[in-house]
């Protein structure tokens, strides 16, 4: 048995809140060691992953890493928050009793570490010395070395996070067992995988996984549905899946920053990491803060801050490229330590690729083994057009390698929030920007985000996939009380954001090509929504909100169709008639302040109101 007291005094790990932690889980998963670990011990465990086979090596210093094949992914169906009060209980964040979680991961967790070592993370998901510190502590315990890895690209990793906390005892106790992964029944009614956030014990565990979102318990675990539900029990904050970007004036100084929801692929990354379009270059300038999680509160001044709690990027491979991502691909090049998960990999040459990296695939076929380990060129021929990388493949890299990243990304004041944006992929309906200057209404068009659903998924023709504030999978409790501290936050502040809705999705319902060229030149419509908050443009009101005229948006070095600018440019109140029995039907699932009623029932009327014009 490890002498778990001796391993502690030895890395000098002094809060002892958590050695009784660390102790107590120790004997149920019955790891053989016990190993504390800083961002220090990077080089170390690599070479020991790579000896172990654990990674391979990708040419320039960057690692290789293929999980499971039925273990790719996050597991919505799997993944519960767990409280002692059913009241917490809502539509989306699959509520379970906690005491019923805790019991059945206690079971399945124990003995399923023996043989192997424990590793134990204590991280910081914040800027060291923010205001939010108190929230942000947590020591994580895996089983998996790969994911110490990964977990000392994503948060700030060492003891002194942890001995110096002003409570000892407020840290985030998060506990993951892989588990016998081939043997857990995924996908069937034998399922032994759970993913539990007990968030009113501020405790993690996860059982059957040795995926990113599933195993990495700092980001999604702890960022967001843990942080979601101590944000409203402290009152003090708002923990969200929200891009965090920065745009800079070079000729006045002037800086604007906004964060932004966005559902699965409605353009997310490529926004939080574009740069600024090549024909406005010599004036403004683009930078990264984050392109996943923000937590957002009001400052002792009255002005909204954001900071990203993250300390990395773990970004999606897929059509990630030098036209869609050029941020990316230069983050992720040679010396950047990138760790590429469930890409294509070349035995021989120790190159990556995924679909998307270029247009076509490599055409020497020698070395090269796909996502599953499989040799491509041994594929017969009903096989040769599957992905050579999964879908969900990924990247991990610190924020230091974004080459636009802010110089202050890491400042633990966070910086002001200008405006909140939302966006999901619609053909149709949706035009380039619209602005919001209610509070009300833009915490409802939050509410009512949506984005296409998928060929796969049943619905109405037209009607969206609605993932309010893009936030539908990470909630930690009943989306009414949600609306209500979004709504109490933000009239908090003495300085409000402006909102407001984007959409670089629109296309030609003829023959279906995109009417905005996109990515770089989304940071256009973003400068006339800087420029509507400070008076300077005065736009042109709709039912739905106030959209730019053509004379207002810088269309410099750009050429498109008169007819494309004119649809993305107006609104189809036809369209939005439908969408709102849409709307309401989705709202009504939900116990909403009235403030949200009110402002659907002022939107409905002003649609009416317009399709009488």
């Amino acid at each position: 048995m490890v002498d778990v007291e001796k391993v502690l005094d030895e890395a000098g790990l002094t809060n002892p809140h958590v050695r009784e932690y660390v102790s107590y889980w120790a004997g149920i998963t019955g790891a053989e060691r016990v190993e504390v670990v800083s961002a220090a011990d990077d080089e170390r465990l690599l070479q020991e992953s790579l000896e172990a086979g654990e990674l391979l090596p990708v040419t320039g210093g960057r690692y290789y890493s293929r999980s499971y094949s039925k273990d790719t992914a996050r597991s919505e169906e799997r993944t519960v928050v767990a409280t002692s009060n059913p009241e917490d209980k809502g539509v989306y964040n699959n509520w379970k009793p906690a005491e019923e979680v805790v019991k059945t991961l206690t079971e399945r967790m124990t003995g399923a570490s023996a043989g192997k070592t424990m590793y134990v993370i204590p991280y910081l998901m914040a800027p060291a010395g923010s205001p939010l510190e108190a929230y942000a502590a947590g020591v994580e315990l895996t089983d998996s070395r790969p994911v110490v890895q990964q977990m000392i690209r994503m948060a700030r990793v060492g003891i002194d996070y942890i001995n110096n906390l002003e409570d000892p005892n407020s840290f985030v106790r998060a506990v993951h067992v892989t588990g016998d992964l081939p043997n857990l029944g995924q996908g069937t009614d034998r399922d032994q995988r759970l993913f539990a956030t007990v968030a009113d014990q501020r405790t993690i565990l996860h059982y059957g996984s040795s995926y990113g979102g599933n195993a990495l318990l700092g980001k999604i675990a702890h960022g967001l549905r843990q942080a979601c539900y101590d944000g409203r029990a402290s009152g003090k904050f708002l923990a969200e899946q929200f891009l965090l970007l920065g745009i800079e004036d070079k000729e006045t100084g002037e800086k604007f920053h906004v964060v932004g929801g966005f559902p699965s692929a409605s353009g997310k990354t490529n926004l939080s990491m574009t740069f600024t379009p090549d024909a406005l270059g010599d004036r403004y300038k683009v930078s990264f803060y984050g392109d996943d999680i923000a937590w957002i509160w009001v400052g002792e001044d009255g002005k909204l801050y954001a900071f990203n709690p993250e300390n990395g990027v773990f970004g999606v491979a897929k059509d990630t490229n030098e036209g869609s991502n050029p941020g990316a691909i230069a983050g992720i090049e040679e010396g950047s330590g990138a760790i590429f998960t469930n890409v294509a990999y070349n035995e021989k040459t120790q190159e990556v690729w995924w679909e998307g990296k270029t247009k076509h695939h490599p055409d020497d076929l020698d070395g090269w083994i796909d996502w599953k380990g499989e040799k491509i060129a041994n594929r017969i021929a009903d096989e040769l057009g599957d992905p050579w990388a999964h879908p969900n493949s990924r990247f991990t890299i610190p924020i230091s390698r974004v080459p636009n990243a802010a110089d202050d990304y890491d400042a633990p004041t966070g910086v002001p929030v200008d405006a909140i944006i939302f966006g999901g992929r619609t053909r149709d309906r949706e035009p380039l920007i619209r602005a919001i200057g209610d509070v009300a209404e833009g915490v409802y068009d939050g509410l009512t985000l949506g984005a296409e659903a998928t060929f796969a998924a049943e619905g109405v023709e037209g009607q969206l996939r609605y993932d309010p504030m893009s936030m539908r999978p990470f909630l930690a409790y009943e989306e009414g009380d949600y609306a209500r501290h979004w709504l109490n936050i933000i009239n908090a502040a003495t300085e409000k954001p402006i909102f407001a809705h984007v959409n670089w999705f629109q296309r030609d319902p003829e023959d279906g090509h995109f009417l905005w060229p996109g990515f770089r030149e989304n940071v256009r419509a973003l400068l006339w929504l800087q420029a509507y908050q400070k008076g300077e443009v005065k736009g042109q009101e709709t039912a739905v909100g106030v959209i730019p005229t053509q004379e207002e948006l810088d269309l410099r070095g750009l050429d498109l169709p008169q007819e494309d600018l004119d649809r993305i440019l107006n609104i189809d109140v036809e369209r939005w008639q439908q969408e709102m029995g849409f709307r309401e039907e989705h709202l009504k699932q939900f116990k909403l302040p009235e403030e949200i009623w009110e402002a659907h029932k002022r939107v409905a009327a002003a649609i009416d109101e317009a399709a009488k014009g």
